[in-house]
């Protein structure tokens, strides 16, 4: 049986093909109190991953095969990406910039400096952490929003256009207590406490 509770503590995923490194890497991390695992290439990271394990990858740039960079640039476009720092021997300015520019975290030369890449590991777990609060905040307003219905649907389009009671009740041609009734039931299906709630649950629907 898979342990819940460990599989929700983040995990620091090593990906690089220097068995020294891996094993130097996941000392260091365990020494702070956090879980490692280590792959030594992109392929054996892939047949065992879990994109539901919250964490962050530390891959190293140059990887035979698919190179770490070309992997993290997959990454980034695919359904769960992913916190990635990125680490080499051999960092330019224009790698530098590629990497940066599909989200890496940090990009770091090797030799690392332990306390820069602890810092920037803490920095890659906090962003999962807010990444995945609101893939799961998104997910309940979706939910919430497909309780509704049509009418409760309609009214809520309106209601964040900032429009009242009134108003809305003549464009439905419905009567005011109607729109009312049907807007508080929107509103406490939706769990919104306020209509700059509403609006902002709105905008992550889209």
């Amino acid at each position: 049986m898979i342990d819940d509770k460990r599989n929700r503590r983040p995990t620091v995923i090593i990906i690089d093909d220097d068995q020294s490194v891996r094993d130097a890497l996941k000392g260091l991390f365990e020494s702070v109190g956090l879980i490692a695992e280590t792959h030594g290439s992109v392929k054996e990271f892939m047949v065992a991953d879990d994109p539901e394990k919250a964490g962050c990858i530390v891959l190293d740039i140059r990887l035979p095969g698919q190179s770490g960079l070309e992997f993290h640039e997959v990454l980034a476009q695919s359904d769960i990406p992913r916190s990635v720092v990125l680490i080499s021997a051999h960092v330019d300015v224009p790698m530098a910039v590629r990497a940066m520019k599909a989200g890496a975290i940090d990009v770091l030369t090797k030799p690392v400096r332990e306390q820069d890449l602890l810092e920037a590991v803490n920095r890659a777990i906090a962003n999962d952490a807010t990444r995945r609060k609101e893939k799961t905040s998104k997910a309940i307003t979706q939910s919430a929003y497909l309780s509704l219905t049509d009418r409760e649907r309609q009214i809520m389009a309106l209601v964040v256009t900032g429009k009242l009671n009134k108003q809305i009740a003549a464009e439905l041609q419905l009567a005011e207590p109607t729109v009312k009734l049907h807007r508080g039931h929107m509103m406490q299906k939706m769990k919104a406490t306020s209509v700059a709630h509403l609006v902002k649950m709105a905008e992550g629907l889209l």
